[in-house]
């Protein structure tokens, strides 16, 4: 099935081909959900049991954070306490944030710091962060960053900056890059794509449904903008290099909403997708609707496969760079 050839007028007819007995698919689906509990004190959600984790350290761990601190670098994975950091870094695979910690975008589902960074920069950035790269012996480093607003490229000259110096001190390292919309910029999306030898991996998550989008994220943040970003790095980008997308479930969505997103993805080309369940960060962001069954995300994985998608990672605790090193395609 040429999935990248779908159009608007026969995406429904293959829709539909792919699930048999969708309304009883469906109503299953909606039997597994579990509504969410409060604790009576704190008055936050209680989790069901797929979502909890043990304690995660070891000697590793520890000694990676150490190096991190003496150069004043955080990873996402650290920021947002993710309960796969030991699994992902055991096997050579982390994600830092670049350009600061000041987002200038307020998604409702995101506890980064929303505000105006003025323009800052740390120009010595892109060497520590190769130089982190280098000493945590990554094989697989991904690159994300706060939305720059205030920069006219969206940050994108600073990023070019930031690969071609993993490139020179990693060679072997292979990069993705979890980046913003940079407002479309063409040229902005062109510096990121071709910077150094090239990027391995160009990810963009449009986050939610398209109903949902413009509750969930930045009014700028627009869900066929996001789209058309991914379609443009796949259309400009060097050979060779894959696309990625990342779809949080539990906000409110339905069952024929999120096939819709999976489709509208595979529509512009996207090859890899991960799924996971949206938390609520703090009881100021938005609350969650349902906690997502381990069953549930065994399906959207299954027809996400079906639908095209060359690597697919679905599951409660999965996050946008989820053991990414392994869902990147073998060439």
């Amino acid at each position: 099935m040429q999935v990248e050839n779908l159009t608007n007028q026969n995406l429904n007819q293959i829709s539909y081909s792919l699930i048999e007995n969708r309304d009883e698919v469906f109503a299953k689906l909606a039997s597994l959900a579990v509504e969410p509990e409060y604790h009576p004190k704190t008055g936050r959600p209680l989790k069901p049991s797929w979502l909890k984790v043990g304690l995660t350290g070891g000697e590793t761990l520890y000694t990676i954070k150490n190096n991190l601190r003496e150069k004043k670098l955080y990873t996402v994975c650290e920021e947002a306490r993710c309960p796969n950091i030991s699994s992902c870094w055991n096997t050579g695979t982390a994600t830092f944030m670049i350009m600061g910690d000041v987002c200038t975008r307020g998604c409702r589902f995101c506890h980064i710091k929303t505000g105006n960074p003025e323009g800052l920069l740390d120009i010595e950035e892109p060497y520590k962060v190769a130089d982190s790269i280098k000493t945590m012996n990554l094989n697989y480093a991904v690159i994300t960053m706060v939305d720059r607003d205030d920069l006219p490229d969206g940050g994108a000259n600073h990023i070019k900056k930031t690969i071609e110096e993993i490139h020179k001190q990693n060679p072997l390292t292979k990069v993705e890059i979890l980046a913003g919309d940079f407002n479309g910029k063409d040229d902005s999306i062109n510096k990121v794509v071709h910077a150094g030898r090239g990027l391995d991996v160009f990810a963009h998550n449009i986050e939610t449904v398209r109903r949902l989008s413009p509750r969930v994220r930045d009014a700028r943040a627009k869900y066929q903008q996001s789209l058309q970003v991914l379609e443009k790095a796949i259309k400009i980008g060097p050979k060779g290099m894959f696309t990625k997308s990342a779809i949080m479930l539990g906000l409110g969505e339905t069952f024929s909403e999120i096939e819709e997103a999976l489709f509208d993805l595979r529509q512009v080309g996207v090859e890899i997708i991960t799924i996971g369940q949206y938390l609520q960060p703090t009881p100021k962001h938005l609350t969650v609707k349902r906690f997502v069954h381990p069953e549930e995300f065994n399906f959207w994985s299954s027809l996400a496969k079906q639908m095209g998608f060359k690597a697919v990672a679905a599951g409660p605790l999965v996050r946008s760079s989820y053991k990414a090193s392994e869902l990147f395609p073998e060439i």
